[in-house]
């Protein structure tokens, strides 16, 4: 790891890359938003858009329900809670009992208060108030390696599932008469999403991981004129804000999670007045 650090320097010798800390920031920024520009490409087009939303709220329950049962790791807690509570999502809406975003709303409300009843009891919410807006500065060298799993794996996935994907969103008859299983495929996606959001949360925040997994999906769709430009700009876009973000959270001094996603929120402003214009 100190080899790659001093390469990044060497590559990027800049004043803030002369910072192991930032250079871990750095490396997460790259690994970790091609993997939430892929996904959330996904999540706009199956309408899923409030999808991650529940489950960033979801991490507070896991946490608190991890430590109520004396598991160690957080993370464990995180990634077993939010994939059961995203198979429940989708089985619940597979059901047809209730519209998508009621669903949604009803997980995601439930699970924040769920997860700061269990960790304010005693007075101890504020060791994990961090959550709630991430510190992507605080990565360390064994974080780097997950998020090297999760991409490449999350981008195998990805590929695999695309076409079937795709075609459920567009037609879920059509898909079915190809012999594609939609409610197996739409399970394995949510299942995707619940381990990047779940890894992403600590360095993004609850409160902005929904935004930065649909921002550069959204943005990507207005100036894309196909499905593979719409993966495309996304991951740029998503890669083009974490690096901006990152540099201007060092010079203002301020949270890295928020000025990506505001230099996201640009993008899609931007993207929507080319849509709008034509070009």
């Amino acid at each position: 790891m100190d080899a790659i650090r001093a390469f990044v320097q060497t590559l990027l010798p800049f004043e803030f890359m002369q910072f192991d800390f930032m250079v871990n920031a750095l490396l997460a920024i790259l690994l970790l938003t091609p993997l939430l520009g892929l996904l959330g490409t996904m999540a706009v087009n199956q309408q899923m858009a409030f999808f991650s939303d529940a489950l960033g709220h979801s991490a507070l329950t896991g946490i608190g329900l991890g430590i109520l049962l004396g598991v160690s790791s957080d993370l464990l807690a995180m990634l077993v809670f939010g994939i059961v509570w995203a198979l429940l999502i989708c089985r619940i809406k597979q059901t047809g009992a209730a519209s998508t975003d009621t669903i949604i709303s009803v997980f995601s409300s439930t699970s924040v208060a769920a997860g700061v009843l269990v960790l304010s009891m005693g007075g101890g919410f504020a060791k994990y108030s961090s959550l709630l807006v991430g510190d992507v500065l605080a990565v360390q060298d064994s974080d780097l390696l997950y998020l090297l799993i999760a991409l490449v794996a999350g981008i195998a996935l990805w590929a695999v599932m695309y076409n079937s994907l795709l075609l459920s969103g567009i037609s879920p008859s059509l898909a079915r008469s190809r012999g594609i299983h939609n409610r197996l495929v739409e399970c394995a996606f949510v299942v995707l999403v619940a381990v990047a959001v779940m890894l992403a949360i600590r360095w993004v925040g609850v409160m902005l991981i929904n935004a930065l997994l649909i921002l550069p999906a959204a943005a990507g769709r207005n100036l894309a004129r196909s499905s593979r430009q719409h993966a495309v700009y996304s991951v740029v876009i998503a890669l083009v804000c974490g690096v901006e973000g990152l540099i201007c959270a060092y010079y203002l001094d301020t949270r890295a999670g928020a000025a990506v996603v505001l230099f996201a929120a640009v993008c899609y402003a931007i993207s929507l007045g080319s849509r709008a214009t034509g070009t």
